[in-house]
């Protein structure tokens, strides 16, 4: 007989939680309340949203990789797709964190590799920085910095191997918007 009687316990006490997480039979939860991402901080990011090709700042004319980059998640996400021409592609997803009041990346590729940024928004950077551990068990800081310009997105990537106290270039990328080319 108890057998009969679990699922109404269980189905008694997923309502209850339910109710305490603010839900309400027939209705949606947090119906009266703002949505969840609708900060300004959580618009921050949303300049480099957009369909863009990518160009090494160096050469300027190649396009080095195709950028799909989205705000999804009910505006609470910064989801990028990043295809190189050499076949290396990259995933990332960003937020903003309010419970620690900073910026998080985590950035994936086909290559298997694991990137988590933090950081934040200022004087109209994104800059976000994270230790990256590499195959032979050495680790560095990788810092990267978004930028809006005219009709483009700058991406700058600096490494240091002492702490934070020096930084070299790793790359400097411009996105620019996609255009489709004959063949496409």
């Amino acid at each position: 007989m108890i057998m009969h009687r679990a699922p109404f316990a269980i189905l008694g006490l997923l309502t209850a939680l339910a109710v305490d997480a603010g839900m309400r039979p027939g209705g949606a939860a947090g119906a009266t309340q703002s949505a969840p991402c609708s900060a300004a901080e959580f618009r921050q990011f949303d300049f480099f949203a957009g369909d863009w090709d990518t160009y090494d700042v160096a050469a300027p004319s190649r396009i080095i990789a195709r950028n799909q980059v989205t705000i999804v998640l009910g505006g609470c996400v910064v989801h990028e797709v990043y295809r190189q021409t050499d076949g290396e592609i990259g995933e990332s997803f960003s937020i903003y964190d309010a419970s620690r009041r900073v910026w998080h990346q985590s950035w994936v590729t086909n290559r298997g590799v694991l990137l988590l940024l933090d950081g934040g928004f200022d004087a109209g950077r994104m800059v976000l920085t994270g230790r990256e551990q590499a195959a032979d068990g050495t680790s560095s800081l990788l810092r990267g910095i978004w930028v809006r310009e005219v009709g483009a997105v700058r991406e700058t990537a600096e490494r240091s191997s002492d702490g934070g106290r020096t930084w070299r270039p790793v790359f400097d990328i411009r996105f620019r918007p996609h255009r489709q080319r004959e063949g496409q």
